[in-house]
């Protein structure tokens, strides 16, 4: 039977939490040198800032809005061997407020690409199932390489420098067809539109775009993390709500670090965001939305387990009877490691 190589994923996505001083400060204990890295401040109602190698470390985005790409000396100053160092913006550093930041490792700087027919800038790594592609969009259709040579689970894309403000773009492989996507910026169901992904489903090598201004206006600049699942370490997937305080079980495989859940199928529902430093044990109740930049909330969601997560609520956001949800998931253990070991149960 074949089992997971990645008996250690904290080598690939971490967790960490830190406090603001309102100056400047160097954040440690990542364990690498993140190539994406997202921050939000859990006190307040400030943005959450997204920032990546590929772009540089001064340039961020929010994934809570629609801006392009702003460029600042005040929130991330660089990335570091063992985590990053930041300047006194309010996104990032106010004083003694709490703040988390979700750190992934890619493959550091990027190298092109030509698998599709638009040349791309790609930062991959394949052994934990994640790239990062920078590309030109020609808003006619048109194939971009994500280098990760498997099937993408996820894409999630942003127009960086159009001034009209435009959404997030999300692929998943769950959405109902491929004329479907959701905003990683809006509560709303999956849209529909032929243009996003032409309608085409991904391959091993590309994905594919048309005339959408989300992913691929002419001339605008482009960036997309692409994901592809990695067993034992990354899951992306689907499951109906039951409406009930015992509800759903999901199996992702591992017990997840990170989880963010969607529903496809209801509007007015955010990107709940779970992590294992924030919550520590079951239930897991402190809620950050993707797509918001309120604080912390303090709700009973659902339990963090070593095999995958179960709903504990009958809310709307994750387990409304009859709805649909897709996640994304990323692990802190391994169910069963490369020889075959079960890992320690939460």
């Amino acid at each position: 039977m074949a089992y997971t190589t990645i008996d250690d994923p904290t080598i690939y996505f971490n967790t960490k939490l830190y406090t603001g001083n309102g100056s400047t400060q160097s954040i440690t204990g990542v364990g690498f040198q993140p190539d994406w890295l997202w921050i939000k401040n859990r006190d307040g109602s400030n943005n959450h800032i997204l920032q990546d190698v590929v772009r540089g470390a001064t340039k961020s985005l929010e994934s809570d809005g629609t801006p392009a790409e702003t460029t600042s000396s005040t929130r991330v100053t660089s990335f570091d061997s063992d985590g990053f160092s930041v300047g006194s913006a309010g996104t990032n550093n106010t004083n003694s407020n709490n703040y988390v930041s979700w750190n992934w490792l890619a493959g550091g700087s990027a190298s092109s690409n030509s698998d599709g027919s638009v040349t791309t800038s790609v930062s991959v790594n394949t052994t934990a199932g994640f790239s990062i592609v920078s590309y030109t969009g020609t808003q006619s259709a048109a194939t971009f390489g994500h280098g990760l040579g498997a099937l993408p689970g996820m894409l999630i894309i942003k127009n960086r420098t159009s001034t009209d403000n435009r959404d997030w773009a999300v692929y998943h492989k769950n959405l109902s067809g491929n004329n479907k996507y959701l905003s990683l910026n809006l509560s709303s169901a999956e849209l529909t539109d032929a243009a996003t992904f032409n309608n085409t489903a991904p391959t091993s090598t590309v994905f594919s775009s048309a005339s959408s201004v989300e992913v691929n206006e002419s001339s605008k600049t482009f960036i997309a993390y692409c994901f592809t699942e990695i067993k034992g370490y990354s899951k992306f997937g689907i499951y109906t709500g039951n409406g009930n305080a015992n509800g759903t079980f999901v199996y992702t495989g591992f017990k997840p670090a990170w989880l963010m859940i969607k529903s496809s199928s209801l509007s007015s529902t955010s990107w709940v965001i779970h992590d294992n430093k924030r919550d520590t044990f079951n239930i897991a109740k402190n809620n950050l939305d993707a797509d918001n930049s309120d604080a912390e909330a303090n709700l009973d969601r659902l339990d963090i387990l070593s095999n995958g997560f179960k709903s504990r609520s009958t809310l709307n956001f994750n387990n409304r009877s009859g709805e649909t949800y897709i996640y994304m998931a990323f692990a802190e253990s391994p169910f069963v490691n490369s020889n075959g070991v079960p890992t320690n149960a939460r």
